[in-house]
């Protein structure tokens, strides 16, 4: 019997189904991707985190960090719905529950509402209302570049595998950490926010990840030869995730070079919004930092 060696858990495989340990084995060959994929390895978050304070707090760049991350999140909040294999009553259950966490919270809330309400609380210059963020390929009108080519992708992974959910909701709670250290360097309250006190406290992310590769497991142990493709699609969102991380370093380096030779830092509209607002005096303006923050920015430029 011919033994194939490619399977990409480092366990063989008999005429192409896994052995039970390479299924059994999935949680620490997954980790080993994810390891490579680590949300807050990514250059972004200490950038952020070390802006001048006048920079971070730019209300145009906090609304285009949220534009961008937010859509993030939102195609994936979508695309949970349309995860395969647990059509079982028991694991309908399981599903619902994952649901309920980020949609059916507490007097109607949401994840996605609260994230909006911490970005605000900031003095975020939020580039679209809540239910602006509605169908995937609508939405990409909006943005640009990685973050684009994630939320199109989103969708396509989740329907056919659990791979992309495994990897989402195993790196969710590092990414989410991140961005509250990062943004509470300026505004020491936002880590506080409930979009992330609440996930913090109640670890969330560490439940929503152990439930992911468990009920993964049961669907490989019915169905061995779906191991392939859940290891390819895990490996795909993961590399897709790396992307939208890339796009923001972007945008938080563009606000760093806002910054003129006199300290002051231009304000500008992000041309990645389809059809734009028109601009505003504050647009337009010169933001004036106090010569404290100047003379801080000039020494950081020398």
């Amino acid at each position: 019997m011919a033994v194939r060696e490619d399977n990409p858990t480092g366990g063989k495989c008999r005429q192409g189904v896994p052995t039970l340990s390479a299924i059994e084995d999935l949680p620490n060959a997954l980790a080993v991707i994810f390891e490579k994929h680590r949300p807050s390895r990514m250059p972004f978050f200490r950038r952020l985190a070390e802006l001048p304070h006048a920079v971070a707090r730019n209300p145009a760049l906090l609304g285009q960090i949220h534009l961008v991350y937010q859509a993030a999140m939102h195609a994936t909040r979508a695309a949970v719905y349309y995860l395969p294999h647990l059509d079982r009553p028991a694991l309908r259950k399981r599903k619902l529950q994952i649901f309920i966490d980020d949609d059916g919270l507490a007097c109607g809330d949401t994840h996605h509402y609260q994230l909006t309400r911490a970005f605000r609380s900031i003095g975020a210059e939020c580039l679209l209302d809540d239910e602006e963020f509605g169908e995937l390929g609508e939405l990409c009108h909006y943005l640009e570049a990685e973050t684009a080519d994630f939320v199109r992708l989103a969708p396509k992974l989740y329907s056919r595998s659990l791979g992309a959910w495994c990897a989402v909701e195993s790196l969710s709670a590092d990414w989410m950490r991140a961005l509250a250290d990062a943004l509470s360097v300026h505004f020491p309250h936002f880590r506080h926010e409930p979009y992330f006190e609440e996930c913090f406290a109640q670890k969330v992310e560490e439940r929503h990840a152990a439930e992911a590769l468990e009920v993964t497991q049961t669907v490989l142990r019915a169905r061995p030869e779906l191991l392939d493709e859940t290891f390819r699609d895990a490996r795909a969102i993961a590399e897709a995730l790396d992307g939208v991380w890339a796009h923001l370093d972007r945008i938080v380096r563009g606000a760093e070079a806002t910054i003129v030779p006199d300290g002051s830092i231009r304000v500008s509209r992000w041309r990645g919004i389809r059809n734009p607002a028109p601009a505003t005096a504050q647009d337009a303006a010169l933001v004036q930092v106090e010569a404290t923050q100047a003379a801080k920015v000039s020494a950081a430029e020398n």
